[in-house]
């Protein structure tokens, strides 16, 4: 789906879905921190910041295999079936914001639902079928009021 013909129809500004688009990691706006440095380097630097902030990311792997017994066995989130896994791919790093939330739940600390998509120092978004399927879990975390995004550097959390 095209956001902007929606955006039109709706009234809804060109700068309005630049910045939704912004928000949910669609448009990276920081330059890569090293061209050409692995997913792997960012994702453990993106691990450390979050741990300076107090959060907890723990890295999601996503795959199926065979057991020693000859069962197949589907690992990681929303990956139940390989229809699902096309259709919604989770992130690479989830895990936990500390908040504090105000009036009705006032003084209780709740824990924010994290996710964040690590790409290459070099990637952009270019709308894969892969790309759209993990946009989608993205979307889905952040209409349920966590906080998700594609990144490729730290300073995103």
């Amino acid at each position: 789906m095209n956001l902007y013909p929606w955006a039109i129809k709706w009234g809804v500004s060109v700068e309005a879905i630049e910045e939704l688009r912004r928000l949910l990691g669609a448009i990276d706006t920081n330059p890569p921190h090293k061209a050409g440095e692995s997913e792997g380097a960012i994702q453990n630097r993106i691990r450390l910041e979050a741990s300076q902030k107090g959060l907890r990311l723990f890295r999601n792997n996503v795959g199926a295999c065979m057991d020693e017994n000859g069962n197949f066995i589907r690992y990681g989130l929303a990956n139940d079936s390989k229809k699902m896994n096309d259709l919604i791919k989770s992130s690479d790093l989830i895990g936990l914001r500390p908040l504090l939330i105000q009036q009705d739940h006032v003084g209780r600390i709740i824990g924010q639902f994290v996710a964040r998509e690590v790409k290459a120092a070099n990637w952009s978004y270019s709308g894969t079928a892969r790309e759209e399927a993990q946009l989608r879990f993205l979307e889905l975390v952040t209409s349920l009021g966590g906080d998700a995004a594609f990144t490729n550097q730290e300073g995103s959390l």
